[in-house]
């Protein structure tokens, strides 16, 4: 039986990287993230993020939050759908008014407008005000 010094152990470890764990935990995690938000989603609400190509702010917004926010309870409430700020909203989606400044995140409950952010005010207050707006939504029955 071989003997490992601790050195040999450390210089193991670090072979295995994080990166060298994901291809083999992407899969067992992509299935169990698919499951617990096609069960915790409601389909009736949703979030939308007007945005448009250089905008620094939805960039920043991206890197602080939209790599966790679908895995949040706030994201599988209302899971987020981006849109060019020059487009229309989704069809069956009425809004207050149109959306002007990027970015813009509008909450949407059975395709009626909840609430909005205008701007990203960075990640603390973001998900304060996103907080606000979804406790708006009708309880699921």
């Amino acid at each position: 039986m071989p003997t490992h010094s601790q050195i040999h152990i450390i210089d193991k470890l670090m072979r295995w990287s994080i990166a060298s764990l994901i291809p083999r935990l992407s899969i067992p995690l992509m299935v169990a993230l698919a499951s617990i938000s096609a069960t915790s989603a409601r389909a009736d609400m949703i979030l939308l993020m007007f945005e448009e190509p250089g905008c620094v702010w939805c960039a920043r917004w991206t890197e602080d939050v939209g790599g966790e926010y679908p895995i949040t309870p706030e994201g599988m409430a209302a899971p987020l759908v981006r849109i060019d700020l020059r487009d229309q909203p989704p069809e069956g989606v009425t809004l207050v008014s149109p959306a002007r400044y990027s970015p813009t995140f509008v909450v949407v409950e059975n395709g009626i407008e909840l609430g909005r952010i205008e701007g990203y005010p960075g990640e603390d207050f973001f998900w304060g005000l996103l907080g606000r707006i979804l406790e708006r939504a009708t309880p699921e029955s």
